[in-house]
């Protein structure tokens, strides 16, 4: 049965990338002036997202001090050596990373979280952007010394849609190192075939699937905040922008949701978080 979620995206006669499962990560980090955005799903097939995306990166300046980008980046991503590659979603990869490695020289550090989309991103692609990555999830403090500091969970979502079992198992098996490394072993072509198929199989399963069963459940998020010892989440995957505000073992607890981004839908849509004066306020493209 194919997984109802979108599945994980993406050598030629050179060895094979990196298994991206086994690359550092950050599981902690200070952010004093931070602005979160994710599930852009950029691909050759929507240039408008693409030049906005491109135009959004340009306006970025001081006060912002990070980029935080949670997850499906892209479309799909093949592994990295399509930054070589001469596909037309290759050349998209390798300029937006490239644009991305312009915000450190300007002050603006950029993170990276894998999404579903994006699992096979690895140490090229974090090179050549200049990123850093994350892990899933990732304890984040906030604020300067301005502020009153704020921690939150931060993760790309689709670890706490449990009700939905085929994909959680899929989930499993897309972040196995030895899973990884057995598919980045295979010609890139055939490579980009797979996940085309894997993505065609995706979206019939999701036609046939009640919408909450692909949402998180209340259970997997406050299990996760337990965990961390948090009250506040911050997460994509679910296109389903929102701040939800509920109980947590007696105290208030909080969620947000970042909005997906397709500039090339009617309506256009897309967005994010920034923390401003000491809070987290949404944006609009």
């Amino acid at each position: 049965m194919a997984p109802a979620h979108d599945a994980p995206e993406g050598t030629t006669g050179n060895a094979a990338p990196a298994v991206p499962a086994r690359a550092p990560t950050l599981a902690r980090v200070a952010l004093r002036a931070p602005v979160f955005i994710s599930d852009l799903h950029l691909t050759a097939q929507r240039p408008h997202s693409l030049a906005r995306f491109r135009a959004f990166l340009d306006g970025l300046a001081p006060p912002v001090a990070e980029l935080v980008i949670l997850g499906d980046l892209f479309e799909f991503w093949a592994g990295d050596d399509a930054l070589a590659g001469d596909d037309a979603d290759d050349h998209v990869g390798a300029a937006v990373a490239d644009a991305l490695a312009q915000l450190p020289p300007r002050g603006i550090s950029v993170y990276v979280m894998h999404g579903n989309r994006d699992v096979l991103l690895g140490e090229a692609f974090l090179a050549r952007s200049k990123a850093q990555l994350l892990a899933d999830p990732a304890v984040a403090t906030l604020g300067g010394q301005a502020d009153a500091p704020l921690e939150l969970l931060l993760t790309h979502g689709d670890a706490y849609c449990t009700l939905d079992l085929p994909y959680q198992a899929f989930r499993r098996q897309a972040r196995d190192p030895a899973f990884q490394a057995g598919f980045l072993s295979q010609p890139l072509a055939q490579r980009r075939e797979r996940i085309g198929q894997a993505r065609a199989r995706s979206e019939a399963g999701k036609q046939q699937m009640d919408s909450h069963i692909m949402d998180v459940t209340p259970e997997a998020i406050a299990g996760a905040l337990r965990t961390a010892g948090l009250q506040r989440m911050l997460h994509g995957h679910t296109h389903r922008p929102a701040h939800h505000e509920f109980t947590l073992d007696g105290a208030a607890a909080h969620r947000w949701v970042l909005p997906d981004w397709d500039l090339d839908a009617t309506p256009a849509r897309g967005g994010g978080l920034m923390w401003q004066a000491g809070a987290l306020r949404a944006f609009e493209l």
